[in-house]
């Protein structure tokens, strides 16, 4: 049963839109958990901040515990927007950071910090993420996949389900 006080909202990455293979993946896992779900459609700019811009605007909010999910660009989003959204939960699928066209490192403070990468992900190297996981002291795991991570979706349910839970108290 979903209860409207916890919200989870999910940011795509570049090439993607809002209903891609991920998030119809996660996000019903998320409405088993209780959270009411928002896929943001970011498609109209491929520039990062704009899209963090974009996000603020539409003001993600939760009477209850606030969950914000990224992929790719979408995980660049949602890890600067954390802090002043004061989200409860950040969850982030390959995130764009650590490269270039992509500032300085974010520094989300959300209490609950979760990265999956991929150990092939050609286009954001493994070793920026454990940079960035570290520096966050999130947790972090790395699959034999690539970029997309794809091939690794009942992992990723499973995953994210625990990390659900731990967010949930």
């Amino acid at each position: 049963m979903t209860h409207p006080q916890n919200r989870l909202y999910y940011a795509h990455g570049k090439g993607t839109g809002p209903w891609g293979r991920k998030s119809s993946t996660l996000l019903p896992v998320a409405e088993q958990a209780g959270f009411a779900v928002e896929s943001i459609d970011f498609t109209a700019t491929e520039d990062p901040d704009e899209r963090v811009a974009m996000l603020l605007e539409h003001r993600p909010r939760a009477a209850g515990r606030l969950v914000l999910v990224g992929s790719s660009m979408g995980g660049y989003v949602m890890a600067n927007a954390a802090n002043e959204l004061k989200a409860d939960g950040l969850f982030l699928l390959a995130p764009a950071i650590g490269i270039p066209g992509y500032p300085a490192y974010p520094t989300p403070t959300t209490h609950h910090q979760e990265i999956v990468h991929g150990w092939r992900d050609a286009l954001i190297p493994p070793e920026a993420v454990m940079t960035f996981a570290q520096r966050q002291r999130a947790r972090l795991h790395l699959l034999d996949a690539e970029h997309d991570l794809n091939d690794h979706l009942p992992t990723l349910q499973h995953l994210f389900e625990d990390f659900l839970r731990r967010v949930r108290g």
